[in-house]
Formats: structure tokens, sequence, C-alpha cells
């Protein structure tokens, strides 16, 4: 099943009773007038891990204005991102569905691959958003929102000309397009703030979707000299999270979170206004370029480019006065394909079938989700060292399939969150069935796999050079050889 514009229906009636009731929820306003259709603020940040916030756990990083953020809404524990690499995340925040039905499965242009490994170099994958694609912007036009894209886009083609402008962010439904801002040494953090408060004063009285994506705190590592020499006098030889140049970076996106926070409520906006702050991926854990690694993960494994915990485990807080309960927190997992279809439950709208679930019943703190698993699938070496692979969580558990040899990992989160235990010959029962729930769902979405490699020599390195390694591999023993996985017996 393909899911694309000619599939997004919206009728002339259905638009003429959504505008006159304002959505389905009568929703707290400070405007004038009717209810109002709620705004809603999307704060995506670059790379940050699930403990890089003071809420979630950091002793290191400062982030003042991110916990009241979370003292004011829900903090979620169990949130993740689709992939542990950051475009088809993007892809799946604002379509809903999983990058592998739409077959970007990595960053944009990732194509690290090794010379010598057990599978064929990878090829056959989107490169951009498909145009026909409906985002969260175009379904939300009919209903006179106006939308912005502050930042980074990471999703269109890196071809130039018209097939450029077919997969810009103006192309998919964005009015106010800011790409770029002046940097103050914080990666464009407060130029970005600067244009989207500006949109907001713009568009303070008809209802808007900001979707700010901070460069922050993508490599390469930058912030003001200040916050360096703070945090300098801050490190701690036990705690694990001790880059000052990182947690300046992570005060500049609090700073900035903390000026959107502000200017909501000066204009007497935050009532009315859904705020939803999340990361792409996983915090950067190994090396990768100067001054890293970036920050730690502990006591999740590994970090960026892993289908561990690590990579793929978000901050995310949402804050909607009125319907989320102040300082709740939430333990069902959830995931980044569900955002749209929230989104568009909230302001009344019928959409086309998507891979993601409303969670408004955890928000409002009124049911659970009716759904079996979370999927994940990253057929790519990453630029980390991580390894080809898939994941499926059901409950408790989690399973990660390596798509070199079949290797299978089986973890009980709940027991063991930092996956040190692998159950999958200990429970060969339970392993073996949600590995077919994978493979099931890796085949009703089409998903690309890669092939086997019958050039693949396992007594030669990797790499030829080894200087085109990972980091992580050149720095630590050579990547270890796979072993056969153990196959229950049927």
């Amino acid at each position: 099943m393909h899911f694309t514009k000619r599939r997004f229906f919206l009728s002339a009636f259905q638009v003429v009773v959504i505008l006159m009731t304002g959505g389905i929820l009568a929703l707290p306003t400070a405007r004038a007038g009717a209810a109002q259709k709620p705004n809603i603020v999307f704060i995506l940040i670059d790379d940050m891990g699930y403990r890089d916030v003071g809420c979630y756990g950091s002793r290191f990083y400062l982030t003042p204005n991110i916990d009241r953020l979370a003292e004011q809404g829900m903090r979620f524990t169990d949130a993740y991102a689709a992939c542990p690499v950051c475009s088809p995340t993007r892809l799946s925040i604002l379509t809903g569905l999983y990058p592998a039905r739409v077959g970007l499965t990595n960053f944009l242009v990732g194509q690290r691959w090794p010379d010598n490994s057990p599978l064929r170099p990878f090829t056959n994958w989107k490169t951009e958003m498909p145009p026909e694609q409906v985002t969260l912007a175009e379904a939300l036009k009919p209903l006179g929102y106006v939308s912005a894209c502050i930042g980074k886009w990471h999703l269109n083609s890196r071809e130039s000309g018209e097939r450029s402008k077919a997969t810009s962010p103006e192309a998919q439904g964005f009015d106010f397009v800011v790409a770029s801002a002046p940097n103050q040494t914080d990666k464009q953090a407060a130029g970005f703030t600067d244009k989207a408060i500006e949109f907001i004063r713009a568009n303070r009285d008809r209802p808007f979707f900001l979707y700010l994506c901070h460069h922050s705190v993508h490599i390469p590592l930058e912030a003001r000299p200040e916050l360096i020499e703070k945090y300098q006098k801050r490190v701690r030889p036990d705690d694990p999270q001790n880059n000052p140049t990182y947690a300046g970076m992570v005060e500049a996106v609090d700073e900035s979170t903390g000026r959107i926070m502000a200017v909501l409520d000066e204009l007497g906006l935050t009532a009315n206004t859904i705020f939803v702050f999340t990361s792409d991926n996983g915090g950067l854990s190994v090396r990768e370029g100067p001054n890293t690694p970036a920050t730690s993960n502990l006591p999740l494994r590994a970090g960026k480019g892993y289908l561990y915990e690590g990579g793929i485990r978000e901050p995310l807080i949402i804050r909607w006065p009125g319907v989320i309960a102040s300082g709740s927190t939430c333990s069902v997992p959830v995931s980044s394909v569900d955002f749209y279809p929230t989104f568009l439950e909230i302001v009344g709208l019928t959409h086309q079938p998507v891979d993601g679930v409303s969670i408004l019943p955890l928000l409002k703190q009124s049911g659970t989700l009716q759904r079996e698993a979370l999927f994940w699938h990253y057929p790519h070496y990453s630029n980390q060292g991580g390894l080809p692979s898939g994941a499926i969580r059901m409950g408790e558990y989690k399973l990660i399939e390596s798509y070199e040899d079949g290797r299978l990992e089986l973890y009980n989160l709940r027991e063991d969150i930092g996956e040190q235990r692998n159950l999958a010959d200990s429970m060969p029962e339970k392993a073996k069935a949600m590995r077919q729930k994978l493979d099931e769902w890796r085949k009703a979405l089409g998903a690309q796999m890669p092939e086997k490699n019958p050039n693949y020599d396992p007594s030669k390195p990797p790499y030829s050079d080894p200087a085109k390694a990972p980091q992580a591999w050149q720095e630590s023993e050579p990547k270890p050889k796979s072993k056969p996985a153990k196959r229950a017996r049927k």
C-alpha cells in the first residue's frame, strides 16, 4: 500500500465543519471569541541523547527551561525515534510513516559502506522525501494553519534545479522557511530562535505550526567561550558526561526553549499551544571528529547510529495546559511516527492511514494504546560503527536482529535497560516469535533488505584503508566477526 498525496482527502464539507467548530475538542484559549484550534510548537534537537537533560538524570548539563517545561507538562520515559540517524526520523515526524515504508532509511546522503563486508553495498534507498508524501504542514493547511520550518530540513534532494525545489520545505506545505541564520558560536541557535519568535508574533491571531529544528547539538561541536569555561569548572571524574563544549551547546538550546516559552506567555498563547520538545536520535557516544565523544547515554547502551537504546530512546516532553496534567510522566512506549496522527486527531482531521497511532489518550490520561509492537529497520553501516540491523519492542522485551548473519539479541528492558544480558539463548521461543513478527512487518511494508556479498572474505579487514573506517572501529579492537545465530528448534 502506498501513502501519498493522491490518497489524502479532505472534503469541502469537512473543512467548513471543522472551521466552524474549532476541532473536536473544547480547548482553553486566551483569544477572544470562539474556541480556537491549538497552535503547535515542535522543537527538534539534533543528536540530543536521552540523558542530556536535567529532568532525565543529567548532573552535568544545566537545562532549567526544559526542566520547567517538564514540570508544566508530561515527560515520556520510553519515547523513541524511528531511526538511529536523523533524516528518517524527520520523515516519520512529518508523515507518520515508518522510514522503511518510504524507503528513506539513512541520513541524507549517507553512503558509508565497508570495502569488504558480508553484505553488498545498499544503493537503492531513497535519498529524499518523495514529494508526493503528505506532510503535517500540508495536512493542517486547509484548516487555516500557517506553518514555519526554521533550521535543519535534511529531507531534500541533493540535486539542483527543479528536483531540489520539489523536495524543499516550501513545496511540502511550509509557508515560512528559514534555513540559515547568523551564527554566534552557537550553531545558529539564537538566530533561529529570533526567526521563530518573529513568526509567532506575526501569526499570533491565527493557528500556527512552528517546526523549529536546531543544528545543535550535532558535530562539529561549538559553543560560546564563556559557556565552555563555565562547564570546565563543572567536570567531575565520576560523571561520564564531561564535555564542556557539548554542555555549552545544550545550554544554548535550553536558552532557545526558554525564549519560546516566554514569548508564548507574553502573547497569552501558552494555554492554547501544544509544545513538544524532543530529539531525532540518540547522543553521539563514540569518536566522530574533533572533541568527541560528544556525550554519554549511560546507563543506555551505545548511541547514535546503533539500534541499542542509546541510539533510539529520546527525551520527549509535551505541554498542553488544561489537557495534560502538570508534572505528569508516561512510561508507555511511543514513537516519532505517532506525532502526525496525534496532531490530526486533535484538530479533528480524518487522515490517510499511517503507521503511527494517536497518543491523545496518553496525554489526557484517559486510556492507553492498542499497539502490539514498535519496529526499526536500519539496513546500513553507520558512521558511528553501527551494523545493518532491525529491531522490535514488544512490552518490556526488545529484539535486535543482525542483517549480516541473523544473530539475535533479546533484552528485558525493565530489568536490563543497559542491554547487557542477551536472553536469546535462554528464551529461544520468545526470540523466535519476535523475530517472526519483525520479519512479517518488514515484508508488509516492502522494506528494502541488503543482499549477501558473494565476494566477502572474512580473513580481510572491513576497510582496505583503515582511515576510512568509523573512528569507533579504529580506536578499539577490530570489529569482531559475527557468530552465526542459534536458531530455535521448531
